[in-house]
């Protein structure tokens, strides 16, 4: 058997094996109580409303995948690139990103209930519970990517060769790409628009609490928490990983085949390529350990036992990563062994500095939150310039950590060490994905035991859990947008590999690339403006579906007899109905932006422009994106702080309270930042990288003389 077919069935059986954890979590968890009928009916109707959604949603993104398979399957007859290999690879890639969002979202309606009723017995059972629930995504998303791309590989290079095998991987890239920018917008839409239309009515105009049975709006709320937290993020994430790993191959297949080291005595070609998808694999084991540490014996304990988790993942992955390198990339290219381990290292050490930063800049307990807080006393206009102003800063020492990355990671190993630290980073993908899916459980719990009218005791521990969900669904966000931003600058160093060198053995030219030519500036001025377009449009798509909601709850306030007396029941079916509509028409525009913009430029104005439009794309793309998410949930833990009581200048600020209505205004223009169009700028930036190496070869057939 070959070193190849040894590393796929690693991967295989590391895949496998999250998948059979998943499974056997599931099946523990679904055995736990349900409470109360009135728990269960409330859980029922979350279930039901999410479900419909994702099924409304894919069977939408379908029609758009049939016809780019038929496109890349077609287009095999013109460029050696397209064909039924890469149209499988599309296939499967987006088939994979689905399956990732739909049983993440599946397993979290479960345990939301379940997580309310545990918290009878207090903080330490319902937070393992909770996060033993977070960690069936987290793994599934990790062995999904693990065994879809060993599956691919695997079959790819014994019916089409190595060569095939490599120029096909993009294609699954692109597929799992395409569905998670429709995953983000879609579920971002939904739940923010729900959120802000159940808070902008229910809180504001009614003066009733969150995730009161009153508000028409809130089952529609719950649902969002799932289709957009835990549905879009492990679509998100799982994308990112699996780009990451196909960027980190394909780099590694130009870079060691242009070194000469193309197998032959030393084989560094193939343990080039296998390096980081066995990382991705090795990471599968690290994970499911790191789980078992997770325990807070407090309310005040939980942020550290879920970060005791993640640190023993680190710290395990961290001594694996050395044993195996050592073992599998001696006399690999010009580098050594421990340039390769550096490397990696590099990229565990990034992940904890940006769990770090994005904490600092959204938890209640620092400095930045703070501020909002204090600016709210003094009205709504000064709070929406503090938020503003703390998202601006939050940019700066994630950007920095990045650079510093970049930088280490290279000198140990050139761009292939950029590479393999991107790798690093996203291996640690399996518990973030655990402890961002803890998130929406814990806050529909929270909302399950409102509006079951659960004792105080039981409330408090499912506020406790949420307060620190809200954070850690920030911290994901964060790492999302760090990973993608290094696995982008991977993308982009194989297409410059790609237009200099690829195609010489098609008969197409070789093509310049600087800075100093003017068509490469062009296509940065074009490629910085997309994701500003993008952010609009999906901004603007929040406010049209919220605005749906305001009215409709609204209506039922005015029309429906006894609701806020509690004698009449909301149409609570008409809210969700009216948003899933709302926000699937509303996310196909903003989707197609990152498609758009290089077939119009690229394909009129030539590669270089091309290739600007690229490196753009990721530099303002990290800013607006890690601005809008840090500073989202600045605004809503701002707004949580004032709830629990914020004292300053010696005076007590509580729910209901003038700094607390400012305090709401702000994180209702948060909540799309950091749920919609914050997020999605992710897979945006993903996509329109991909998207550009796809075409790469007709660009260059129809500008190459």
């Amino acid at each position: 058997m070959s070193l190849f077919d040894e590393a796929m069935i690693f991967g295989i059986i590391a895949g496998l094996i999250a998948v059979i954890y998943s499974i056997a979590v599931t099946v523990w968890a679904m055995k736990q109580d349900e409470g109360s009928d009135r728990m269960k009916q409330i859980a029922r109707a979350i279930q039901e409303g999410a479900t419909a959604f994702l099924n409304r949603q894919y069977r939408t993104v379908a029609i758009v995948g049939v016809v780019i398979f038929a496109l890349i399957l077609i287009g095999g007859i013109w460029v050696p690139q397209f064909g039924l290999l890469t149209a499988c690879g599309f296939a499967l890639g987006a088939f994979l990103s689905a399956l990732a969002g739909y049983l993440g979202m599946f397993n979290a309606v479960r345990a939301n209930i379940r997580t309310a009723q545990i918290a009878h017995k207090g903080v330490k059972p319902a937070l393992k519970f909770a996060f033993k629930g977070g960690s069936v995504t987290g793994l599934m998303v990790l062995g999904l990517g693990v065994l879809g791309i060993s599956v691919f590989m695997l079959i790819g290079k014994h019916t089409s060769g190595l060569d095939g095998v490599i120029n096909s991987l993009i294609g699954f890239a692109f597929g799992c790409s395409l569905i998670s920018v429709f995953a983000r917008l879609g579920g971002g839409i939904y739940t923010k628009a729900a959120d802000v239309g159940a808070d902008l009515v229910g809180k504001v105009e009614a003066g009733i609490p969150e995730d009161d049975p009153r508000n028409p709006a809130v089952i529609a709320d719950q649902v969002g928490d799932n289709v957009g937290d835990c549905a879009g993020m492990a679509a998100d994430v799982f994308e990112t990983f699996a780009v990451t790993i196909i960027a980190s191959i394909l780099l590694a297949y130009s870079t060691f085949n242009k070194a000469g080291l193309n197998g032959g005595g030393n084989g560094s070609l193939m343990h080039g390529i296998l390096y980081p998808l066995l990382l991705g694999g090795i990471a599968v084991f690290t994970s499911i350990i790191g789980v078992f540490f997770v325990s807070a014996p407090t309310k005040e304990k939980i942020m550290q036992g879920l970060y005791k988790g993640l640190f023993v993942t680190g710290i395990v992955s961290a001594v694996a990563y050395y044993i195996f390198t050592e073992a599998f990339m001696q006399h690999v290219g010009k580098y050594s062994t421990m340039d390769y381990y550096y490397s990696a290292l590099v990229g565990l050490a990034l992940t904890g500095l940006i769990i770090v930063i994005t904490d600092y800049f959204t938890s209640t307990e620092f400095s930045p939150v703070k501020s909002i807080a204090e600016a709210s006393t003094t009205g709504h206009g000064t709070n929406i310039i503090a938020g503003l102003a703390v998202g601006q800063m939050s940019t700066a020492l994630p950007v920095i950590a990045i650079v510093f990355g970049i930088l280490l990671s290279y000198h140990f190993a050139g761009f292939y060490g950029v590479a393999v630290a991107a790798s690093s980073m996203l291996s640690m993908a399996g518990m973030v994905i655990a402890v961002d899916s803890f998130g929406p459980i814990t806050d529909n719990a929270g909302g399950i035991a409102e509006m079951s009218e659960l004792p105080e005791d039981v409330r408090e521990t499912t506020d406790a859990l949420d307060a620190v969900g809200n954070t850690t669904k920030a911290v994901t966000k964060g790492y999302a947008i760090g990973s993608a931003a290094l696995a982008a600058i991977v993308l982009f160093g194989e297409y410059s590999n790609l237009i200099q060198n690829g195609y010489v053995k098609a008969g197409i030219a070789k093509i310049s690339f600087s800075i100093h030519q003017p068509m490469v500036l062009i296509g940065l001025f074009l490629g910085a403006m997309l994701p500003y377009i993008f952010a609009s449009l999906a901004m603007k798509s929040v406010g049209k579906a919220a605005g749906d909601i305001v009215v409709e709850v609204r209506r039922q306030f005015k029309e429906i007899p006894g609701i806020m007396e509690g004698t009449g029941k909301p149409e609570y079916g008409k809210c969700v109905d009216i948003v899933t509509k709302s926000s699937l028409r509303e996310m196909i525009l903003p989707a197609f932006i990152p498609i758009a913009g290089p077939i119009v430029f690229g394909l009129t104005m030539g590669p270089q422009v091309l290739g600007g439009i690229l490196l753009g794309t990721i530099i303002s793309g990290l800013f607006v994106a890690i601005s809008m998410t840090s500073g989202g949930a600045a605004w809503d833990n701002a707004k949580k702080l004032i709830e629990k009581g914020f004292e300053y200048n010696g005076q007590t600020y509580r729910k209901g309270s003038e700094a607390h209505k400012a305090a709401v205004t702000g994180d209702t223009v948060g909540d799309p930042y950091k749920d919609t169009a914050g997020p999605a700028i992710n897979p945006m930036i993903k996509v329109v990288n991909i998207f550009t190496i796809l075409i790469v070869p007709i660009v260059l057939l129809l500008w190459a003389h």
